[in-house]
């Protein structure tokens, strides 16, 4: 029996979305299908792998063991040929392209100067960046639409049968706006830490974790006004608005600290953080685009782990 003459396009790609999605309903929606026609196309690549995909729980749909093991080739299949097309439109076959996963540990100092170094250096290269939860971006990078998902992202439990290599260790800090009441306080502050609103990663994540350790540090409870947000931005101009405190990554705020528009809080401690790096899908091959921007990133991280100042 000759499989290829059997499994068709439409099937791995109801296989991704509902993978993706954690649902029948949901991946109908996104490809514009009805949930029988979904079902059925499951039903029929099921019989050709004599294998069941997919397994229905109260939390969704998610895959059984022979389902992650044929979603290691599948997702790269499915997008090295979307590639292949791609490649041939009229001018892209001459520009590479590398789509990188960023979490919020890397989106406002690192990756800029990875962007900029390799725009200098590759005049034709596009750069595409997602962002979002670790979950998220790991999932999209097992199913090969991400090349690479770099951050802080050792502790989600889906970088499992991931690539993952280590760059450089980031800790964490409390940042104010510059004229806090707290400032004024020095150690005596930490006491009162709990009397303020806080800024805190979305539950769940990896950074997450390490936000939370402060407080354990700390002796005091978490304060009842939270923002739980990954979006830098928003962290910042709320911090900058209020007397609330951002548990931030130091990369995150570095800028903004040189730059006199938010202070850190002197309190004596510094959750040492966790490790950012780089996760790949060791089924899908590297493009060329995606080693240079690898190599980039190990460049940046070399420098600044030799760089006293940085890597505090």
């Amino acid at each position: 029996m000759n499989l290829d003459n059997r499994i068709k396009f439409r099937h791995l790609t109801c296989f991704l979305e509902i993978a993706r999605q954690r649902s029948f309903a949901k991946a109908a929606d996104a490809l514009a299908v009805s949930q029988p026609a979904i079902s059925k196309t499951i039903r029929e690549l099921e019989e050709i792998l004599d294998a069941s995909l997919f397994e229905r729980g109260k939390a969704g749909v998610s895959l059984t063991s022979a389902g992650l093991a044929f979603m290691r080739y599948a997702g790269p299949c499915v997008q090295a040929l979307r590639d292949g097309v791609n490649s041939l439109r009229s001018g892209e076959h001459d520009a590479g392209q590398v789509r990188v996963g960023v979490l919020s540990t890397v989106e406002s100092l690192l990756i800029p100067e990875v962007v900029r170094r390799l725009h200098v250096r590759h005049a034709a290269l596009v750069v595409s960046v997602a962002t979002g939860p670790s979950a998220y971006l790991l999932a999209q990078l097992r199913v090969g639409e991400l090349d690479l998902v770099v951050g802080r992202m050792t502790d989600s439990p889906e970088i499992q049968g991931l690539t993952f290599e280590h760059l450089y260790s980031e800790s964490m800090s409390l940042v104010v706006r510059p004229e806090h009441p707290l400032l004024a306080l020095g150690d005596a502050g930490l006491s009162q830490l709990g009397d303020y609103p806080v800024v805190l990663p979305l539950a769940g994540t990896t950074i997450r974790r390490y936000a939370d350790s402060l407080f354990v540090q700390c002796g005091v409870p978490q304060p009842r006004q939270r923002l739980e947000t990954l979006s830098p931005a928003l962290s910042r101009r709320y911090v900058q608005q209020s007397d609330a405190v951002w548990v931030a990554p130091l990369d995150a705020v570095r800028l903004d600290l040189q730059g006199g528009e938010l202070a850190e809080l002197a309190l004596g401690i510094r959750e040492p953080g966790g490790s950012v790096g780089i996760c790949s899908n060791a089924a899908l091959p590297l493009s060329l685009a995606a080693q240079w921007c690898c190599e980039t990133l190990r460049e940046l991280a070399q420098e600044r782990n030799a760089d006293p100042t940085l890597s505090a």
